[in-house]
């Protein structure tokens, strides 16, 4: 075993600046303040036993052997192969001295297992047999799972060379995690039972306080004395530190060797298991104590939008397990300590929920327009390229920091001003804060664990000035969120996310207790915030949902997908609330790691996600953005997708197409007031309805119309422009148009655009002019339906102008943020903006019009 920790004592000379530390408490380490004694006030829970933190491990053995700080010799000289092998080698061999620390204190927790059950059967047992069971739930199986990993794994680094793999050992232990799931489900209820216990015997007290851990073999102290309840937390950290080695083993591993997939499938299943993981058993720090003489301790935190003072402030917010503090960062000298300032703390059970008609105490806070919202997406969208294009530039460094400055500063103002739902809360003895949020799935997150810890019998509490000095001081160390969620904070190595489109097919719910009114909605994240894309219809009266809805969701960036599951709420009395409140009840909850690999495959992906017992069945795929906008002429010229405009109007012997005709007709009967119209995606499944009713002349295309949800409708319109072979302004002038719009003489770009409609075959202008009026007409009602007419071009300007094909995309991929936000697409939404803020345009007029302007601006 000396092997082991001499290749663990060069980990930790390597790399002592925190890029590795597989230790059991915490991945950055906080080295002696966590090695406090437990006597001490400000102490960890939970002891260190790190192998690149254990003083016997890593210290030299004689005058000789002093560990350098530079890496081996062959780490600086080698090619990057071998670099890469000695590193994933140093990876393997400190988690695996970790890894039998892990093994023993989990025999630790199994030693007292046979006495206890060889004294619950006699007339004075410590402990019940099912007590037992319950208890210690699951350890022995979890002690095989380990102890076979541990064992495989050995002989492989002990004979280390580039043929050696272990992707599938990892993949292996990751398949077993349901035996984690069950112990997570049962760790709670292990707790409270081990704690009843030792209240009630104290011979089972003494035992739960002083559970002896073996040391490592080679090591000369033999064993620690460690809690129970420590010990018990230990296999829901492991998961996470597991997750953590198998991103740096990726990292190390190439492409194309045979662990590489094994070892990416091992940790999209690990994620997804970290992420269904209830956040009550998430890692907790000690503070200070309560009033009961209890230890404080951080449940959640994060960063939130605070309405104060008719503006909003970006807080980060932390949950204790009996109070909730709000603290802003200070602003600290160059070199100095972050710190934070606490701007006020509600003890739980002195916390209630508000809703807007409880209370006239809330702030009102004006909501930007969301055109400026699509804007700065846009200004950061272009800063991300312009920075991938410096950084292979020679001597390009200084100006991408420059840039990263000023994108971190856009992606802040985007999260401060982004948020609109509100999270409103009361201090019964004090004043009332309102918060706002992107994501609903984020405001039940945090109702929901506050809610959990309410229910148990908390006392009021007012902390003195020094006491409060000492809490708050404490949250830079207990954070477990350090920075706000924006890109640029991010590594150049971190996934980048997804750009494109994400199809979804919604297929069925089942595990509800009762009948109700049942749908669901669809969250993903982009700019560093989740949004809500897609929503299916209501079921009605069921406990097993069958929706088999498919929507089509636009990706900028995204890497979760995330599914809450409601109760329809009818009561009218409840549906009077402002614009962003949402009434309905939340049943369940999930989310999923939108994984490259496994989405970006031809074939549908099916997955389940489970939520307060209810599972959630779902497929999806992913279209990179060129193929889902790719214009395909259609082989069948008797229908009207993908048909040029003008074969169609001769057919049906119109000037405007029927189908354009007919779905805007029915938008601005029942959906000019739907919010998001345009916008919120509808069921794919009832498009394609729609779209072969239409390319086949249905008879009761009309009574379809009637019935159909109207974002499926608008849903049809756009697709209807998006599979023209030829762009509405056509190819020819697509030039013209993008050269136009750049003009800065208001005279001659006016000139320049009326002359370019002037130019366009009368069937695509007419049909232009049509949609245009109707894009207004929308556009009056955005106090209602939230869409604006910067928010309808940028929906349909790149729907209507870009072109068909050309030499520059061909054979493509469009994956990153400047593909999506290029200066096309930017330019595409301003030459439509531009034809929707100018008066009315009479195509009448612009024919009498005989202003000759040359196309060649």
């Amino acid at each position: 075993m000396a092997f082991f920790f001499e290749a663990v004592c060069t980990v930790h000379s390597l790399f002592s600046s925190n890029d590795f530390n597989y230790n059991t408490d915490g991945y950055e380490g906080d080295g002696a303040e966590d090695g406090k004694s437990q006597d001490g006030s400000e102490t960890l829970p939970y002891i260190d036993e790190s192998p690149t933190m254990s003083p016997q491990l890593c210290a030299p053995q004689g005058p000789n052997d002093a560990i350098s700080p530079t890496p081996p010799e062959g780490l600086l000289l080698g090619g990057d192969m071998e670099k890469g092998l000695e590193m994933k080698k140093l990876v393997l061999s400190g988690f695996l001295a970790s890894e039998e620390i892990y093994i023993n204190q989990l025999e630790a927790l199994l030693l007292p297992i046979r006495p206890l059950k060889a004294t619950a059967t006699t007339s004075q047992p410590v402990l019940t047999l099912p007590q037992i069971e319950t208890i210690f739930y699951k350890i022995q199986d979890i002690f095989e799972i380990h102890k076979e990993f541990y064992d495989a794994l050995l002989p492989s680094i002990q004979q280390w060379d580039e043929k050696v793999t272990v992707g599938h050992l990892f993949q292996k232990l990751a398949s077993q995690l349901g035996v984690y799931k069950a112990f997570v489900d049962n760790y709670k209820v292990a707790l409270e039972t081990a704690e009843k216990c030792s209240q009630a015997n104290s011979q089972f007290q003494k035992i739960s306080e002083n559970l002896r851990v073996k040391g490592p073999k080679d090591s000369k102290d033999c064993t620690t004395a460690v809690s129970m309840e420590a010990l018990l937390y230990k296999p829901i950290d492991r998961v996470t530190r597991s997750t953590l080695v198998l991103h740096d083993l990726l990292k190390h591993t190439p492409k194309d060797h045979p662990d590489f997939p094994l070892l990416q499938d091992a940790l999209r299943i690990s994620q997804n298991f970290l992420s269904s993981i209830n956040e009550e058993i998430d890692p907790r720090r000690t503070a200070v104590t309560t009033p009961k003489g209890e230890a404080r301790q951080l449940v959640k935190d994060g960063f939130l939008v605070e309405v104060s003072e008719s503006s909003r402030k970006l807080r980060h917010v932390f949950l204790f397990t009996d109070l909730l503090l709000c603290a802003k960062m200070k602003k600290t000298a160059v070199g100095r300590h972050q710190q934070y300032e606490c701007k006020w703390y509600i003890p739980l059970v002195d916390l209630t929920f508000q809703t807007q008609d409880d209370s006239d105490s809330f702030p009102s806070i004006q909501a930007l327009p969301e055109h400026e919202i699509e804007e700065m997406k846009i200004k950061i969208s272009v800063l991300k390229n312009e920075i991938q294009k410096e950084k292979k530039a020679p001597k390009g460094q200084s100006r991408v920091e420059r840039l990263r400055k000023k994108m971190n500063e856009q992606e802040s103002w985007l999260l401060l001003h982004s948020p609109t739902i509100p999270f409103r809360i009361h201090n019964k003895n004090g004043k009332s804060h309102q918060f706002l949020l992107s994501s609903d799935y984020e405001r039940s997150e945090w109702k929901e664990s506050i809610q959990k810890l309410q229910k148990k019998d908390l006392q009021s509490c007012v902390l003195s000035s020094v006491e409060l000095q000492v809490l708050t001081s404490s949250c830079f160390k207990l954070r477990t969120v350090h920075s706000i969620p924006v890109t640029s904070n991010k590594d150049d190595e971190e996934t980048p996310g997804l750009y494109g489109f994400l199809h979804v097919i919604v297929h069925s719910a089942k595990g509800f207790k009762e009948s109700a009114n049942l749908y669901c909605t669809l969250e993903v994240d982009s700019f560093g915030y989740f949004v809500s894309k897609a929503k299916t219809r209501v079921f009605r009266d069921t406990t097993a949902p069958q929706w088999n809805e498919e929507f089509e969701i636009e990706l900028e960036g995204s890497q979760y997908l995330r599914i809450l599951c409601y109760e329809k709420c009818y009561d009218k009395s409840m549906l009077n609330k402002d614009d962003n409140e949402i009434v309905d009840k939340i049943m369940g909850k999930g989310q999923v790691q939108l994984d490259p690999q496994t989405v970006q495959s031809k074939n549908w992906h099916m997955d389940v996600i489970e939520m307060n017992g209810i599972k959630v069945e779902f497929s999806m795929k992913f279209t990179s953005r060129d193929l889902s906008l790719k214009r395909t002429p259609s082989k069948k010229q008797s229908g009207v997708f993908g048909v040029k405009i003008n074969v169609v109007t001769k057919r049906e012997r119109s000037k405007v197409p029927y189908i354009v005709r007919q779905c805007i007709e029915e938008v601005e009967k029942r959906g000019i007031d739907e919010v998001g119209i345009y916008r919120i995606s509808g069921v794919a499944t009832d498009i394609q309805a729609l779209k072969l009713a239409f390319d086949t002349n249905t008879k009761d295309i009309l009574m379809m119309l009637s019935d159909m949800d109207i974002n499926a409708i608008a849903g049809t319109l756009k697709l209807y422009f998006r599979e023209l072979p030829e762009p509405l302004l056509t190819d020819r002038l697509y030039p013209a148009f993008m050269e136009g719009i750049t003009l800065a003489d208001p005279a001659a770009k006016e000139n320049c655009m009326m002359h370019l409609l002037r130019t366009l075959p009368d069937p695509n202008l007419m049909t232009f002019l049509t949609l245009l009026e109707h894009l207004k007409r929308v556009a009056e009602k955005e106090p209602v339906n939230k869409m604006s007419l910067h928010n309808l071009a940028t929906v349909f300007g790149p729907t209507l102008l870009r072109p068909s094909e050309s030499e520059s995309t061909k054979g493509q991929h469009i994956t990153s943020a400047s593909d999506i936000w290029s200066h096309d697409v930017m330019s595409q939404v301003q030459v439509l903006l531009y034809y929707l803020q100018h008066p009315p345009i009479s195509f009448a007029e612009l024919k009498r019009n005989t202003l000759y302007f040359s196309t060649d601006v």
